[in-house]
């Protein structure tokens, strides 16, 4: 029997490393919580968590490879030792989940508003201009479906190339991993840690611009800064584990701190302005300071854009102005233009997809529908 495979009774790191389980679940549901209630996602970039989901899906594949021998133990010990010897597995795998979990919810509660274009178009001097939503994607609403496809696609190359290396190299006799393992879990190690050194510039960058906390959830980050730190020591603490496995984590638990401040400095903000964290004036009533309330406001759009209808609109005219929208678009946009439907209809022949709130469309939202 391999020297891993004796069981290592160290009940201060198991206790440590399950209460991180179960606190890392806990910190994770005040985001999903947050964006389910509100049924919004704004204020999250995408670019924030392609970086995040691909971080904790490569320290999750760096953590299964190098305890792969300690994994196998779970055959000849008892189910206690296996659970103990393969938290560290169990406690990473959850981050991931945790935070993809996250992505998930931002796709499919992306704002309605926020995914295509919109046009004023001008009628005439005594009429106001009409809001018209173009059939063309913005721009962070393609960036949202090319990044989800992206981590999708990382997560499928690491986790087949981890099985494969795994299941064709040959066992060590010393318990060591192969070389080629070695260095692939290394390299998952090392990308780990610089993806998530440049995770949170995205959205620091983002919640600095928007100066609202949008869809972020406090309380979540509240209770992940200072858990990150034990979850280093957690990890640098269990067996066939090294720099490369916490090193990710130390990073994130320091930028992390960062955009807590950022945000809570923001949320003082809103509170003197009269607005909440999506920039609308609090108990109906317009914000105190106008011209502060507007700037932000106008970083995140605005959410109360009307799509004023009428049948006496000249469809020529306006398919003149559709045209010139669609000039710039990608091909993969311009089918969604229909010219023989009018674009401009009454509520009563609004298709019926259309009707639905945020959220409703499910995982059509992963295809930018």
């Amino acid at each position: 029997m391999l020297d891993e495979c004796v069981p290592h009774h160290d009940w201060f790191n198991a206790l440590l490393t399950f209460g991180l389980c179960f606190g890392l679940v806990i910190s994770y549901l005040p985001q999903h919580f947050r964006i389910i209630h509100a049924k919004s996602s704004e204020g999250l970039s995408p670019v924030f968590l392609l970086l995040g989901t691909t971080s904790a899906a490569s320290g999750m594949f760096n953590m299964n490879t190098l305890q792969a021998p300690i994994v196998k133990c779970c055959r000849v010990v008892s189910l206690g030792s296996c659970v103990e010897m393969t938290a560290g597995v169990v406690q990473v795998g959850l981050q991931w989940l945790c935070f993809t979990f996250v992505f998930v919810l931002y796709m499919i509660y992306y704002p309605e508003h926020l995914k295509y274009v919109e046009l004023d178009l001008e009628r005439t001097p005594l009429l106001p201009p009409i809001h018209v939503k173009v059939p063309v994607k913005s721009d962070e609403w393609r960036i949202s479906i090319i990044v989800s496809w992206i981590a999708a696609a990382h997560f499928a190359f690491v986790s087949m190339t981890t099985t494969y290396l795994l299941a064709t190299s040959p066992a060590s006799p010393s318990g060591s991993p192969y070389p080629t393992v070695a260095a692939w879990a290394t390299f998952l190690g090392v990308s780990s840690a610089m993806l998530a050194t440049v995770q949170y510039a995205p959205q620091l960058f983002h919640t600095y611009r928007m100066k609202l906390v949008g869809a972020l959830s406090i309380p979540m980050m509240m209770i992940q800064t200072p858990g990150g730190i034990l979850m280093v020591t957690s990890i640098a603490l269990r067996p066939g584990t090294n720099w490369t496995s916490w090193i990710s984590f130390a990073v994130a638990a320091i930028l992390q701190g960062c955009l807590l401040t950022m945000c809570i400095f923001w949320k003082i903000r809103q509170r003197k302005l009269n607005i909440d964290d999506f920039g609308d004036p609090l108990g109906g009533g317009p914000p105190p300071y106008p011209s502060d309330a507007d700037e932000s406001r106008g970083a995140v759009h605005d959410r109360h854009a009307e799509f004023v209808t009428t049948p006496t609109e000249d469809p020529i005219s306006v398919r003149l102005v559709l045209a010139d929208a669609l000039e710039c678009a990608p091909e993969g946009d311009r089918h969604e233009a229909d010219e023989e439907a009018p674009l401009l209809q009454t509520s009563e022949g609004s298709s019926e997809s259309d009707s639905k709130p945020v959220g409703e469309r499910g995982w059509s939202a992963w295809f930018g529908r």
